[in-house]
Formats: C-alpha cells, sequence, structure tokens
C-alpha cells in the first residue's frame, strides 16, 4: 500500500477545510497552526494504514495523544489547541457529510494549572519609562521610537502584534484612540493615554527621519524604514530595560498583563477591561482578578457581615 496515496486521500478533506476558513478571513497565523496540527494525526493515521478521516475513532485518537503527554513531546497546552484544531476540521467533515461522528468532540485531558501571569510594579514601569534619553543621536532616536513602543503598549494594553501593524489612519491623536485588528480578525477601539499620545507625538519627526519614499504607511519603523516587526519590539524592549536596570525580564506580553492588572486593580470594572484587552471570554480576563488579593481581603472585610470589626 503506497504511503503517499494515504497522505494523499487523507490530504484533500484537509485541503479543503482549509480553504474554507481563509474564506471566512481567518487569519494565517491560525491557518498555520491548524496545519501543523492537523498534519501531525494526518501521519499518524497514514502510518496506521488508514486513508479515511472516518476510521478516526476514539481509540485511535487515544493511541496517537498518550505518547506526546507520556513523553512530553508536546505540553499539555499544545495537545488542547492540537484537539480544537482537530475538533474544527471534524465538525466541517460532519457539515460535508464526509464522517458522522466527531471523535474529539468528547475527547478531553486534565488542563493544568493556569499560571498567575507576572506583572511589574507601577514605581519600575515609571523607572523604564521615565528613563533619561541616550547622548549619542542614534540611540536617542531609537529610545525615542521604543518608549513610544513601550507607552503604548502600557497604555492600551495591546498585543505586540497588533502595535507592529498599527497604521497612521489607525491612530486618532486627537481623539486618543487607536483602531487595532485582534485575534480572529475583530477590530477594536482602545484609549490611547496622554504620556503615550505625548511619547508618539514626539517619536514622529524621528519616524520621518527613518522614513523612505516607498515606506508603506505603518506608525513605527525600523531604522530601514520598514515595519517594526515583533522580534525587533522584543529586541528593543530588552535593550531598553538592560539600558534603565530593570532587573526583571521584559518583553511585550508583560506590559499587557501590567495593563490589565493595574487598571483591574483600580477600577474593579472586569467587563471594561475584558473589552479594553479584546479577550472573546471574561473567564480569560478574569485570571487577572487572583493578582489583587489586598484588595479582595479588604472588599470581604468590609461587606461580609460576619467579617466586620465591631
Amino acid at each position: 500500500m503506497s504511503g503517499a496515496k494515504e497522505v494523499s486521500s487523507l490530504e484533500a478533506p484537509v485541503e479543503a477545510w482549509l480553504r474554507a476558513l481563509q474564506t471566512r478571513q481567518v487569519s494565517a497565523h491560525t491557518l498555520a497552526a491548524y496545519r501543523r496540527d492537523i498534519v501531525k494525526i494526518q501521519r499518524f493515521l497514514a502510518e496506521s494504514g488508514c486513508t479515511d478521516w472516518a476510521e478516526l475513532d476514539r481509540d485511535r485518537l487515544t493511541r496517537f495523544i498518550s505518547p506526546l503527554l507520556g513523553t512530553n513531546a508536546l505540553l499539555p497546552a499544545s495537545v488542547q489547541r492540537l484537539l480544537s484544531s482537530l475538533r474544527s476540521l471534524y465538525d466541517w467533515l460532519n457539515a460535508q457529510g464526509l464522517v458522522s461522528h466527531n471523535p474529539a468532540r468528547t475527547f478531553s485531558i486534565k488542563r493544568p494549572p493556569r499560571e498567575l501571569p507576572h506583572v511589574m510594579e507601577s514605581d519600575l514601569i515609571n523607572a523604564l519609562l521615565d528613563a533619561p534619553a541616550p547622548e549619542e543621536t542614534e540611540a536617542a532616536r531609537r529610545w525615542k521610537r521604543d518608549r513610544a513602543v513601550m507607552e503604548l503598549l502600557y497604555s492600551s494594553g495591546l498585543r505586540v502584534s497588533e502595535l507592529s501593524h498599527v497604521r497612521f489612519e489607525d491612530y486618532d491623536a486627537s481623539g486618543g484612540l487607536v483602531t487595532v485588528l485582534g485575534k480572529g480578525r475583530k477590530t477594536r477601539v482602545v484609549p490611547v493615554g496622554r504620556k503615550a499620545r505625548e511619547a508618539i507625538a514626539d517619536w514622529l519627526p524621528v519616524r520621518a527621519h527613518y522614513a523612505r519614499p516607498d515606506s508603506e504607511r505603518w506608525l513605527f519603523l525600523n531604522t530601514r524604514g520598514d515595519r517594526l516587526g515583533e522580534r525587533s519590539i522584543q529586541r528593543a524592549l530588552e535593550e531598553q530595560a538592560l539600558r534603565a536596570g530593570i532587573p526583571q525580564h521584559l518583553h511585550p506580553h508583560l506590559l499587557r498583563h501590567c495593563f490589565a492588572s493595574h487598571l483591574l486593580e483600580s477600577s474593579q470594572d472586569l467587563r471594561a477591561v475584558q473589552e479594553l484587552l479584546g479577550h472573546a471570554s471574561i473567564s480569560t480576563t478574569q485570571i487577572y482578578t487572583h493578582l489583587d488579593f489586598g484588595h479582595l481581603s479588604r472588599v470581604y472585610d468590609q461587606a461580609h457581615p460576619r467579617a466586620r470589626k465591631q
């Protein structure tokens, strides 16, 4: 039996499913992740002599998943994502009449406890963002850009991919708003604080220095006049944290965590923080409620009849 033929007969429905997702404007990043996940199980089925997705049942799925967890070949979170990809594929196969079951629908693994996000104290963030500019000319230019990037990440809770793709027309300086394209290609509009607006205004003359005639209208550019990519933002933050003497590893998502935690601590408005972060589910946002035990204790002491001091 030809392995190439087996893979091909399994591959055709997958390609059709991915094309269908593409018409629904699923992001290229998500499509690539789906493809990587499904290719793993596609190979397993081919090696097992299967030529049709209808042959995958719960027993075969268990034989595929168990070694991944037992040998730590994949983290539990990665296995969960793989199962999610498989559920999506089988929902589509079902709708097309190609299968009559979904082996991944009731298949579950024990979820590991979710780690609390790390946050920086506001004093450390102030030390980072209020650090003096370098004296050397080019370093000072990069500092103006990097400070604007950090201020916007912390001010508006953006994901690094969202910030990297902000264009001029997405930023409303007078209204103090920025429009971003988030996960699931969902657009949201979030406020931009005063300090971030000032830092962006300080960066724009430098941006004009970096821009080329053919540069696109990205808000943040690298020194060659191209869009400032996500990895470049990561390196820039590491450099600025080192220069400011920050003892904590600084990465873009940490500033998003700080935005959420500090805002929730001050406002106690979980639903508003969910909207600002662009979380589809409030359960994702609720993790930040575990970070301020002091506030919860004070609320309990003040509100519970048996906790009030006489």
